[in-house]
């Protein structure tokens, strides 16, 4: 009988055998960069956008969920009134929407 004797497979070398280890790992960040990073980014840049946009007479959402209407821009703050004769001064930064005048109520 002939033993066949089958050749050893080569090895990777040590920097290929390191990029295949990492291949994953980077494919991975690739995808969360597209996937969830870049989009998040994205957002908060229209959301500055638009709070540094507010003038009077808007329709805001503040932190707490208080609705109410733009009466007086400061460089930093705001004053909103939420009633009639009820007026109070927030945050630039603690607005969280910016209500588009023409949306229609979803009860109407």
């Amino acid at each position: 009988m002939i033993a066949a004797a089958a050749a050893p497979a080569s090895a990777p070398s040590g920097g290929a055998a390191f990029f295949m280890q990492m291949a994953p790992l980077l494919l991975i960040f690739v995808v969360f960069y597209f996937l969830l990073i870049r989009p998040q980014n994205k957002r908060m840049k229209e959301h500055r956008a638009q709070i540094e946009a507010v003038k009077k007479g808007d329709r805001v959402v503040t932190g707490g969920g208080l609705l109410g209407k733009v009466t007086k821009v400061d460089d930093s703050e705001v004053e909103i009134e939420l009633g009639q004769g009820i007026k109070v001064r927030a945050v630039k930064s603690t607005l969280t929407q910016v209500i588009d005048p023409t949306a229609k109520p979803a009860n109407d």
